[in-house]
């Protein structure tokens, strides 16, 4: 059962697409920021020197997805949340504000609750194995957001839909390195969410260019610009 209230308090979760796969999740005094690629992202419209999170929470090693983690981290003494290797890799990098985790944890760090699912991907950066790739499951302040990764199609998203009961999920389509959008509509359909956000596609020529074809039935589609919010109440 989803929980929205709790002694009449509305819980709300503020959802900002910036571009990629990388979301700022905001809730009263938190903020979650996953996968933070911005300085070589052709589509940020803002620079990693404009975020201030709490958490960073990275789905795997690949440099488009660890992004500006450690200039962010440095700068705002944000705790990182990330597969075991990951943070071994930042932990060389000068970091120590780390929390490691890998498929079936889940890590709480302040009022925010991190859990890691499967994702079938892999996970490099220049060339060093960073561990499993992963899907994250994020929990602020009652509402529940599934960020799946990057990921092919597979039957355990149904699972994961009814284990976490995600409020949004947020979905790759733009194909090649991950599902297209004939594959993210069928797993879109497995996890159930209500609210769908389309990523991974119009980033660089070789993905996808639009949402078309991404047409999950009795879903709402919310396919946000870099820079758009969603805010859920």
């Amino acid at each position: 059962m989803r929980v929205s209230r709790f002694r009449g308090i509305l819980f709300s979760m503020k959802i900002r697409f910036l571009g990629h796969s990388a979301f700022l999740l905001s809730s009263n005094d938190i903020s979650v920021l996953i996968d933070p690629f911005l300085t070589g992202n052709p589509r940020a419209t803002i620079t990693a020197d404009d975020l201030n999170p709490d958490v960073i929470a990275l789905t795997h090693g690949h440099a488009d997805h660890i992004g500006d983690t450690v200039s962010i981290a440095k700068r705002t003494g944000a705790s990182v949340v990330a597969s075991f290797e990951i943070c071994n890799y930042l932990s060389g990098q000068g970091l120590s504000k780390l929390e490691p985790g890998n498929p079936g944890g889940t890590i709480s760090v302040g009022m925010a609750q991190i859990s890691f699912t499967h994702a079938f991907h892999s996970s490099s950066f220049e060339g060093r194995y960073m561990g499993m790739p992963c899907g994250l499951v994020v929990r602020l302040n009652g509402k529940t957001f599934y960020h799946l990764g990057d990921t092919g199609l597979f039957g355990d998203l149904k699972l994961y839909g009814e284990l976490y009961e995600p409020d949004v999920a947020a979905i790759p389509i733009g194909g090649r390195f991950t599902m297209d959008a004939a594959l993210g509509t069928r797993a879109a359909q497995l996890v159930g969410a209500p609210v769908v956000i389309p990523m991974h596609y119009g980033t660089f020529p070789p993905l996808a260019q639009s949402t078309e074809g991404f047409e999950p039935q009795g879903l709402r589609v919310a396919a946000l610009e870099p820079g758009e919010e969603l805010s859920l109440g």
